[in-house]
């Protein structure tokens, strides 16, 4: 379907859908991004699963792609509180290891891949460079990322740790760094936001999670 013919689609199925729902779609729209976007690997606890697409959704972030090598991705929706509905979900679990596919069809699509690990040439928050598309990787909440993760890994990303325990909680972790990172890249001089044709795919997405029973309804459209 080409542009003329969403943006067509979009008018027609917005007639279905409320003025305020319409204005919330424009607003938020306005900090949604693909220039970030979030990479999971065997994240197993419904809590945290959640909580994470809750924080990419308040953060602005998109995708977030999903790696089930081990363990299934369940989401509490007590905790997500609807978020998934306005994010695009990629779930990854039809190889036996299903990492090094992901790091690969990210990288097709001009991401590099930056693991949540501490390492021996990890970057603070601070100075990963935000001009380039970027993947964050974040690992299972109790041995987090898997080596062949790490071991295929572009960049490393550290967050400071002053105290006893060796690491934050996943859903913690992904609050500090999406925040970080997001705010960052809307300050610099870097091209973040949607293009036309993301941002029309976007809202018609979301139009058409607002409807019930939307399939019937785009049919009468399409035979006009």
């Amino acid at each position: 379907m080409d542009n003329t013919t969403k943006r067509e689609l979009v008018n027609f199925l917005s007639e279905f859908i409320s003025e305020e729902r319409k204005a919330i779609f424009k607003h938020v729209l306005q900090y949604r991004s693909k220039h970030i976007t979030v990479v999971l690997e065997d994240i197993f606890q419904p809590h945290n699963a959640s909580a994470v697409l809750r924080t990419c959704d308040l953060t602005g972030v998109l995708d977030v792609h999903i790696i089930e090598n081990f363990n299934e991705y369940t989401v509490n929706p007590e905790v997500a509180l609807g978020s998934s509905k306005w994010l695009n979900l990629n779930i990854y679990n039809e190889q036996s290891n299903n990492t090094i596919p992901t790091f690969e069809k990210l990288r097709k699509e001009g991401y590099k891949i930056i693991a949540t690990t501490p390492h021996k040439n990890s970057k603070s928050l601070e100075n990963i460079d935000l001009s380039e598309k970027s993947a964050i990787v974040f690992g299972t909440e109790l041995t987090g990322l898997s080596d062949i993760a790490i071991d295929n890994a572009d960049e490393y990303l550290r967050i400071p740790m002053y105290g006893f325990t060796e690491s934050y909680n996943i859903s913690v972790s992904a609050a500090l760094v999406l925040f970080t990172l997001s705010e960052r890249k809307r300050k610099e001089n870097v091209a973040w936001q949607l293009s036309e044709t993301e941002h029309l795919q976007t809202l018609l997405d979301w139009t058409r999670r607002s409807i019930n029973k939307v399939e019937g309804i785009e049919k009468r459209f399409l035979k006009t």
